[in-house]
C-alpha cells in the first residue's frame, strides 16, 4: 500500500496549501480527495507535485507492505 502522509508534511514545510495547489498550480479537487484516502495516482501526477513541491518522491508517498 502507498500513503501520502509525507505529502501533507511536505506542503506545510514548503508553504504550499491544498488553496494554492488547485488555484496556483491546477491540481484537480478530486486528485486531492484520492490523496487524502491513500487512493491510487499516477507516476505523471508524482512528478507534478515532486516538481510542484522541490522535492523528491519519498517526500511524498511511503510504500507499507500489504
Amino acid at each position: 500500500m502507498i500513503k501520502y502522509d509525507k505529502l501533507w508534511e511536505t506542503m506545510k514545510e514548503k508553504g504550499i496549501t491544498q488553496y494554492k495547489l488547485t488555484n496556483d498550480h491546477h491540481i484537480s479537487k478530486s486528485l486531492l480527495h484520492r490523496l487524502r484516502k491513500n487512493e491510487g495516482i499516477s507516476m505523471n501526477t508524482i512528478n507534478t507535485l515532486c516538481n510542484i513541491l522541490d522535492c523528491s518522491i519519498e517526500d511524498i508517498a511511503t510504500h507499507y507492505k500489504d
